[in-house]
């Protein structure tokens, strides 16, 4: 059995790990490949009688089909699965010419049907049978195997946790799967329908475990919101602090989470906790509100000072770029990066990021949306939009390359930001776009908690 893995946002890849020690806990013999850090092993997919390819995100999913369909050519009888959350996106053009099977959700169990039924010679239809339906939610609580972290690259590929000018081999892990609210334009919903899943603490604990003795010093909580089940995470890190008070943290929590559970903050700080993820998204009330993320500009900020109150820095993430965005829109990012001294603390791509829509979720039939969808992007997997105003999405576009240029060029994000935020006062008319560029590059601050891979919320 081969398990591959395109993309894990720079993480030595969970979703093939913890699969792997449950499969190799049934009897089979398992292989990994993390496409993000290795190349196409053409030894390693013939060795396979079977390959599951893990798409946890829409980018490993472009990537895995790629990678499916070359391992189709190479060899046509092979039994192909794709598995992860973004496996019924395109399902009906993917599975069948590109996968044998997909299982979405919670998907071990499937994913073990399905290879148990591989090896014992079950046709495609009846192994895709044996999986079970597309979209998986659980069994309630479940036991998970220890992560076979061993089959996979050593840390030293991956992104580190740079603070301070220091750098340290990280690792990330999860704590929970799914999410108990409806963000229109998250993908979670279309699968877990706002349940959550708590991973065992006997798995993740042998998990930590082992990533220390491999080297990590930083652990990435990489579940969507760490916060869905506050009492799962305060033991967790208790016991993670206990055995190993070295370790520092990050997290992803929803401002909502941030402000309702204050109480948590002491302890995660004193257990290790260095920067929390937050999709701030926009600081305009309507369009958070359309969007259903549960929080108000006003709580956004709010939630600044609450984490910073502990010692814990934010990482906002931004959705700049939607149907409904304008020139004053992006402003109040800029202006809000400002107010709260985030400049250190935000990555230039955050800027640049537009609303994908992929075919099934929330806002796929909603009557704000629909008026601007001008066709279905098979090959992107995804929905597309034109802004009402054109020079919108050229300034997206123009935004986004020049970012992603910069980045290429190992070029100072900060002076990134700053050319980054003069043209959007520029695109705004804004007298001050020198002046707005020069306060951001005033309120550079170098040392600020961060990954040096950044994320895509």
């Amino acid at each position: 059995m081969l398990l591959v893995s395109a993309y894990e946002l720079g993480h030595q890849p969970v979703h093939v790990a913890s699969p792997a020690g449950r499969l190799r806990e049934a009897g089979h013999e398992v292989d990994a490949l993390d496409l993000a850090v290795q190349s196409y092993d053409p030894e390693r997919v013939a060795w396979a009688q079977a390959v599951a390819i893990s798409v946890p995100m829409h980018t490993a999913m472009r990537l895995g089909i790629g990678f499916a369909e070359r391992v189709r050519r190479d060899h046509p009888t092979t039994p192909i699965c794709a598995y992860g959350l973004y496996a019924p996106v395109g399902a009906e053009r993917t599975v069948g010419p590109t996968f044998d099977a997909a299982i979405a959700g919670e998907y071990e169990h499937g994913l073990r049907a399905w290879v148990d039924a591989v090896a014992t010679g079950a046709t495609t239809a009846e192994a895709a049978q044996a999986a079970g339906p597309l979209i998986q939610r659980g069994r309630g609580r479940d036991r998970f195997a220890t992560p076979a972290r061993d089959l996979l690259p050593g840390l030293l590929g991956y992104a580190r946790m740079e603070h301070a000018g220091d750098q340290h081999l990280s690792a990330a892990v999860e704590t929970t799967h799914g999410c108990k609210h409806r963000c229109k334009h998250c993908p979670l919903p279309t699968v877990y329908d706002g349940q959550f899943r708590v991973v065992d603490q006997e798995s993740v604990l042998a998990d930590v475990d082992q990533l220390v003795a491999a080297g990590a010093q930083h652990l990435t909580f990489a579940d969507a919101d760490f916060l869905n089940g506050p009492r799962h995470a305060l033991e967790l890190t208790r016991a993670i602090h206990d055995r190993h008070p070295h370790l520092t943290t990050d997290a992803t929590v929803k401002v909502e989470h941030i402000l309702a559970h204050r109480h948590v903050w002491p302890q995660l700080a004193a257990s290790g906790m260095t920067f929390v993820i937050s999709a701030v998204e926009s600081l305009d009330d309507p369009i958070l509100e359309l969007l259903d993320k549960g929080h108000t500009a006003q709580e956004a900020g709010e939630a600044v000072h609450v984490l910073r109150a502990h010692g814990i820095e934010p990482r906002p993430t931004f959705l700049p770029f939607t149907p409904w965005s304008t020139p004053q829109t992006l402003n109040r990012i800029v202006d809000w990066i400002l107010a709260h001294d985030l400049v250190g603390n935000v990555d230039p791509v955050q800027l640049t990021i537009r609303l994908l829509v992929p075919e099934g979720s929330l806002l796929a039939e909603h009557p704000a949306f629909t008026p601007h969808v001008t066709g279905h992007d098979t090959d992107a997997l995804q929905l597309r939009w034109a802004h009402p105003d054109p020079a919108m999405d050229a300034l997206q576009a123009e935004l986004e390359t020049y970012v992603a240029e910069r980045a290429d060029a190992d070029a100072d994000p900060t002076a990134t930001l700053v050319e980054v935020a003069r043209r959007i006062r520029r695109a705004a008319g804004r007298a001050d776009a020198d002046e707005a560029a020069a306060q951001v590059e005033a309120g550079a601050v170098t040392g600020r908690p961060r990954m040096t891979e950044p994320w895509f919320c």
